[in-house]
């Protein structure tokens, strides 16, 4: 049942694959009097049609995701919702994704490790205009050097968690059970992945990911 929008109420959209992590964010959210999630969305083209049609405040956005890529995703919810400010929430805690996710246009970004202590507060710090990084992250952030390199050969934090877990001896059916995908979509990752870092192999893609610091971590 909708209720009637306060104009000091922060909107929220919810934006992850994964229906726990959805379940999770929403209760946090929901402690906050000032702060109501009005939908959520498993994919980024679901999340696109959320934004287009409730305008929020801000987006809750993993990084990782089906559908439309989240860092396409950015710029276009700025485009179709310029009051809408994206908050990243992603497992992903090395600086070279929150650079791409800051130059995408993302204004705040939290590591899904610290979302329980720290979503709202990034939330609150992004509807005051300013810029919310997780803190242990931005110190590494300062120290790195902004002509570091990204990932690897322009690999998507999907395709980066698929090749981990190649790398971990898991097989396409099992790589799709654990990141709540179908066997199709991870052996298209594979085949981008397999593309972009020219390796065919298992073998040589568990030997590429050693060497750029991808197995175990």
């Amino acid at each position: 049942m909708s209720r009637e929008t306060n104009a000091d109420e922060i909107t929220v959209v919810l934006a992850d694959d994964h229906r726990l992590v959805r379940d999770g964010i929403r209760l946090v959210l929901s402690e906050e009097p000032d702060i109501r999630v009005v939908a959520e969305a498993s994919d980024g083209d679901e999340a696109a049609r959320f934004v287009l049609g409730h305008k929020p405040a801000i987006l809750v956005l993993d990084l990782s995701m089906p559908g439309k890529p989240s860092l396409e995703l950015i710029p276009e919810v700025q485009e179709i919702s310029p009051g809408t400010e994206v908050v990243v929430l992603t497992m992903q805690n090395e600086p070279p994704f929150a650079r791409q996710a800051f130059a995408a246009g993302a204004k705040g970004f939290v590591v899904k490790q610290s979302a329980a202590s720290e979503l709202v507060d990034a939330i609150r710090a992004v509807v005051d205009g300013k810029t919310y990084i997780n803190p242990g992250l931005g110190a590494r952030l300062a120290a790195t050097p902004e002509t570091a390199d990204g990932p690897p050969d322009d690999l998507t934090p999907r395709e980066i968690e698929v090749l981990e877990l190649l790398a971990l001896g898991y097989m396409n059916p099992e790589i799709a059970d654990k990141l709540v995908l179908s066997v199709r979509t991870v052996e298209t990752h594979r085949a981008n992945i397999q593309r972009k870092t020219g390796r065919s192999t298992r073998a040589e893609l568990v030997a590429y990911a050693i060497e750029n610091g991808l197995a175990g971590r």
